[in-house]
């Protein structure tokens, strides 16, 4: 019973680490291309925000967060909203035990105006 619960201890503490991860990865795209003015966003610079955040994520969760897949970021200019997914399978004790995780991160785009003086 003892050795049970030190297992589900410690898949649970993976899993939290995995979902941590990919949240931690959607963060990082979410700040990176809020900076992006929407004159100068297009999908070629989407892309290439998508596959740093996607080298980002499997960097940091090394072994722990498997397959993870960076989804193309949603720009939304007339909204002023940007936010990336990022899923992955966490790693399991368990053999044939899938834990899949998925966490989204959203946030506004930064808008510069010059100053009126």
């Amino acid at each position: 019973m003892i050795l049970g619960l030190i297992f589900m201890s410690i898949q649970t503490a993976l899993w939290l680490y995995g979902r941590s991860v990919a949240l931690n990865a959607a963060q990082e795209g979410v700040s990176r291309l809020r900076l992006v003015q929407p004159p100068v966003y297009n999908r070629g610079v989407g892309e290439q925000v998508r596959q740093d955040i996607q080298a980002y994520a499997e960097q940091l969760g090394g072994t722990t967060l498997r397959n993870a897949k960076v989804e193309p970021p949603a720009y939304n200019n007339p909204e002023g909203m940007v936010s990336f997914t990022v899923t992955g399978d966490t790693v399991s004790l368990v053999p044939g035990l899938t834990l899949r995780v998925k966490r989204t991160a959203t946030g506004p785009i930064e808008q510069f105006e010059a100053d009126d003086k």
